[in-house]
C-alpha cells in the first residue's frame, strides 16, 4: 500500500493533506518522534499534530511505540513516539527507486561491477565529513552513540545499545534506510556503508541484518575494542544473532 495522504472518503482539504504529509516527512527525516517534537518542527499545536497522527496511524502510515530510554529511567510513563511503518517509508522511497536502480544497472553493464563498488564508496565518502566530525569529537567509548546521532540527523532513525551477551560490544541499529529497495539489487551499497562505519570507528564491524534483505532493521555489531580489519558482508558472529537482531530492532 502506498500512502497518498488522502482519507478513505477523500474528505480532506488539500491543506490538510499537505500538513499531514509534512508530519510524516518530519518523522522520516528525524526518526521516531514525540507529538511535542513534531509540533515544534512543523509549527503546529500538539493537539493539531495528534489529530494528524491519529489519521496517519489509521491509514497504516505511522505506528505508535514506547520511547526507548538509555541509562537511568526517570519516574513516570515513557513518552510515546511515532515511527513510520514499512508502508510509510515506501511512500517516500519508491518514487526514486526505479531511476536509481536503472542508473546503477547501466553503470554495471557499461563499466562492470567494480564501477558500482567505486560509486558506492564515493557516495559514502561524499557524506563522510559530518559523520567523521561527530565521531572524532566524542569520547572513545561514546563513538558508536555519536555515529547513531549523526545518522539520525540524516533520517536513518539510528540507535546504539549494548550487544546481547556473550558478545562484547554494541549494536548500531538503523530503523530507516532511504536506499533499502535499491540495495536489494545492489548490495554494494550496504557493503560500502559497512566499510565506512569500520573506518570511522577504527575497528572491524560486522553487519548482522539489513532492511534490504527483509530484516526489521539494519544492525551492525561494533566490538568494544580491536584493530580495524578488511570488511565483509558476512552476518556474523552467528546466523542466529543476525536473525534475532532483525526481528528485535533496537
Amino acid at each position: 500500500m502506498k500512502y497518498t495522504g488522502e482519507a478513505p472518503q477523500e474528505e480532506l482539504a488539500t491543506g490538510e493533506r499537505s500538513t499531514r504529509n509534512r508530519v510524516a516527512r518530519s518523522i522520516l527525516d528525524h526518526g521516531p518522534s514525540t507529538a511535542a517534537d513534531l509540533a515544534e518542527r512543523v509549527g503546529l499545536t500538539q493537539a493539531a499534530v495528534r489529530r494528524h497522527l491519529d489519521a496517519l496511524v489509521s491509514d497504516g502510515v505511522v505506528e505508535a511505540r514506547e520511547q526507548r530510554v538509555y541509562g537511568t529511567r526517570t519516574r513516570g510513563r515513557p513518552a510515546k513516539v511515532f515511527a513510520l511503518t514499512d508502508c510509510g517509508r515506501d511512500a517516500f522511497d519508491q518514487s526514486y527507486d526505479k531511476l536509481a536502480a536503472d542508473a546503477l544497472r547501466w553503470i554495471a553493464e557499461t563499466a562492470g561491477d567494480e564501477a558500482v563498488v567505486a560509486f558506492a564508496r564515493a557516495r559514502m565518502a561524499a557524506q563522510s565529513e559530518a559523520y567523521r566530525a561527530a565521531v572524532e569529537a566524542a569520547d572513545p567509548q561514546a563513538r558508536t552513540e555519536a555515529l547513531a546521532r549523526a545518522l539520525s540527523a540524516d533520517g536513518y532513525a539510528a540507535t546504539a545499545r549494548s550487544a546481547p551477551a556473550p558478545q562484547q560490544g554494541e549494536q548500531l541499529c538503523q530503523h530507516h534506510c532511504p536506499v533499502a529497495h535499491v540495495a536489494e539489487q545492489f548490495p554494494q551499497l550496504c557493503e560500502a556503508e559497512t566499510e565506512f562505519f569500520s573506518s570511522l570507528l577504527g575497528t572491524h564491524v560486522q553487519r548482522l541484518a539489513t532492511l534490504a534483505h527483509g530484516d526489521g532493521v539494519c544492525t551492525t555489531f561494533v566490538p568494544r575494542s580491536g584493530p580495524a580489519a578488511p570488511q565483509t558482508s558476512q552476518t556474523t558472529p552467528s546466523a542466529s544473532s543476525a536473525s534475532t537482531a532483525g526481528r528485535n530492532p533496537a
